[in-house]
């Protein structure tokens, strides 16, 4: 098995073109002056020992000096063995809220940033747990199914925004239906569903279906967004606050946290309701409740013991510089003798 470390360094590698395409003009430009002062007959024999394919060779030199020393730079490595690894864990759905509400700055940055980081912080504190991320405003629609890869998760999170759901509210109760169908294990009894929101549920019977969802094993902790005091919705345009979001009698609407909703939903489903102003809180919290809950053994993966094979590269781009400042762009007595390209006379 093969695999490379480092591929940015590969941009480096268009620096050899660059290399070869001043050496082309170097010598047009070489040409061209010397057609100006001298016959070139006349030249060569005044200059017998001046070898353009030494240049050549010289400039091929350098160009494998500096390809081996960019591979070394990407260091790759090969795998020498495989091991069985199994995993234990639980999975873990996240459902964030994106409707408008959470743009409101009564928490910095605002509610939907804040969410994002109490995720992105509760990923990087697990082990070989599996995680989910359901997005939902007036519905609820998936975003990435359930998964060991870690560094997906985050990229899928940090690219959800306010403006990717065209149906506005807070369907909480889509949300998790939507949950029950990430767990594919019917016999599973550790489930985890996260809900991530300020708690204003439009559709008013998501406890209803929070105990559903508690009979078919799926826990349920709710993490409040926000402030009881609230604050207003911005209309931003690139980053400038324009106005707030009014009602139809034009008064500011002011959007709160509403906890109580939450703390139904996660008595309900047997769950724990946290306040998400303290991300370590947050976090310190997920992770003792995990700790306590029976682990899940996933399928088994084939993993490669991978060693790195820099050196060779290095080695080698070292000795092709070696070679390239020792080579000298004069003729020697055994190229005259090979008379590449009709160069003796």
């Amino acid at each position: 098995m093969f695999r490379l470390d480092e591929k940015i360094w590969f941009w480096t590698i268009l620096v050899i073109p660059a290399i070869v395409l001043v050496f082309i003009l170097v010598q047009v430009w070489k040409k061209s002056a010397q057609k100006k002062f001298a016959n070139l007959a006349l030249l060569k024999r005044l200059s017998p020992n001046q070898s353009l394919f030494k240049s050549v060779l010289k400039l091929i030199v350098l160009c494998a000096a500096f390809l081996f020393l960019v591979l070394a730079l990407v260091n790759p490595k090969i795998g020498t063995k495989l091991e069985t690894v199994r995993s234990q864990g639980v999975d873990i759905v996240f459902a964030v809220d994106v409707s408008k509400s959470m743009l409101a700055e009564d928490i910095a940055p605002n509610r939907i940033e804040k969410s994002k980081q109490l995720v992105t912080q509760i990923i990087n504190s697990l082990g070989s747990d599996r995680v989910g991320i359901i997005a939902y405003a007036g519905k609820a629609f998936p975003q990435l199914p359930i998964t060991t890869d870690y560094a997906a998760s985050k990229m899928f999170l940090q690219n959800m925004n306010t403006d990717m759901m065209t149906s506005q509210g807070t369907a909480i109760r889509e949300a998790i239906e939507l949950a029950k169908t990430y767990y594919d294990d019917e016999e599973q009894t550790n489930r985890i569903l996260v809900i991530i929101s300020d708690g204003e549920d439009h559709e008013g019977d998501a406890a209803e279906i929070a105990e559903e969802a508690n009979d078919q094993g799926i826990r349920i902790f709710t993490i409040g967004v926000g402030n009881e005091s609230g604050g207003p919705i911005p209309i931003k345009r690139n980053g400038v606050i324009l106005n707030y979001k009014k009602d139809r009698n034009g008064e500011t609407v002011i959007t709160k946290l509403n906890e109580d909703t939450l703390r139904e939903i996660a008595q309900e489903a047997n769950g724990v309701y946290i306040n998400g102003s303290s991300t370590s809180e947050v976090v310190d919290t997920i992770k003792d409740l995990l700790d306590k809950m029976d682990k899940k053994e996933f399928e088994s993966k084939q993993i490669a013991d991978f060693k790195d094979q820099f050196q060779w590269f290095l080695g080698f781009g070292i000795l092709f510089l070696f070679i390239d400042i020792f080579l000298l762009e004069r003729k020697t007595e055994w190229l005259k003798k090979l008379n590449l390209f009709n160069e003796n006379f």
